[in-house]
């Protein structure tokens, strides 16, 4: 594991003739397995990615939106025929492993984070997998809801370097899979992309869809942002849309949009399709303003450069060279919520 897993982890069992059973908060341990566990043989398995602050005000434990979390993971577990759940019970669970964890998040003890801590964190991923021992297609009868926790550092802190994926050569998502859930399978088929494009020294792939129109998706696992002067002028702030299904409805995204569109009305938020050779012309025409990623590992990842058939297209980076403005200026706005520096019904107390 990439860091140090806390002391606990949660657990929660479910059968097709019981339901859901008692949740327990116990050690953290590995799990016991039968081989023939569906979810090592037909990917049953689906998780979710959230952090827990400490406030900077009042010390509280808080995380961030953890209703949409709930809502992703059931979606997510129908997609692959695991069991659903109570939202607001998910949230309660999640909240009290929070707070049994909440020795890992730095305190100095006068609500004042420690200044070399000023925005720790703690990883929260909660995750269901099907248990049932059977080998053969069909929907498992038993399942385990987990949430385990780990110190992650913060990553990258320089700005990223993207390479352009080939779509003739790999497809992260399609119209009709399961590009919109997330689970598993989403990602170990990238991990050979991912490699290739490390060994040449970029950071991500930024994933397209189609071969003739070269569509932009995610970057890595990560959503991704153009801010550029469109044709008529305007500042836009651009994403792929959620249809057809080949991008996550992350959380991350949807805060950045709703910020956006409520404090910078001048500003254009549009969720449509655009390619890698849009971002080329807005770059060589002098229109491109920034570009960057997010999401909850990333948080707000400026993106510096982008591999685009064989042409290292360079993207502005005009605060400190390290960081668009927007960029920057989102990331401060969800900060204050994360952190609990100002009140919003976005930063929930665990307790």
């Amino acid at each position: 594991m990439i860091g140090s897993a806390t002391d606990h982890m949660l657990t929660v069992t479910w059968s097709n003739s019981t339901g859901w059973g008692a949740p327990a908060i116990v050690p953290y341990a590995p799990l016991a397995l039968d081989p023939a566990a569906t979810v090592l043989h037909y990917a049953n398995e689906c998780f979710e990615g959230m952090k827990a602050y400490r406030s900077k005000r009042t010390g509280k434990i808080r995380v961030f939106r953890p209703d949409l979390n709930a809502k992703r993971l059931n979606m997510s577990a129908d997609r692959i025929a695991l069991p659903s759940f109570d939202n607001d019970e998910f949230v309660a669970l999640l909240c009290a492993f929070a707070a049994v964890e909440e020795r890992w998040l730095a305190w100095s003890g006068n609500a004042t984070i420690l200044d070399t801590d000023e925005n720790d964190f703690l990883y929260l991923r909660p995750m269901m997998i099907g248990t049932t021992p059977r080998l053969g297609l069909s929907k498992p009868n038993d399942a385990m809801l987990l949430i385990i926790a780990c110190k992650l550092p913060s990553w990258h802190s320089r700005p990223l370097r993207l390479l352009a994926s080939s779509p003739e050569e790999y497809v992260r998502a399609w119209p009709g899979g399961f590009g919109f859930a997330k689970v598993g399978a989403n990602y170990g088929p990238t991990l050979k992309a991912q490699s290739n494009a490390s060994a040449l020294g970029y950071d991500q792939v930024l994933w397209l869809f189609d071969a003739d129109k070269r569509l932009v998706t995610e970057a890595g696992g990560a959503n991704f942002f153009v801010v550029w002067r469109n044709e008529d002028g305007r500042v836009e702030l651009v994403t792929a849309p959620l249809e057809p299904g080949t991008v996550l409805d992350g959380v991350t995204r949807r805060s950045v949009m709703e910020l956006v569109r409520e404090r910078m009305p001048e500003i254009s938020v549009s969720e449509r399709q655009f390619s890698v050779d849009d971002i080329v012309t807005a770059v060589d025409s002098g229109r491109i303003i920034e570009a960057f990623a997010c999401g909850t590992a990333f948080f707000i990842a400026p993106v510096g450069e982008i591999g685009i058939s064989g042409r290292d297209v360079k993207i502005p980076l005009k605060v400190d060279g390290k960081s668009g403005e927007y960029a920057r200026t989102a990331r401060r706005w969800l900060e204050e919520i994360m952190y609990g520096e100002i009140e919003h019904a976005w930063g929930v107390p665990v307790n």
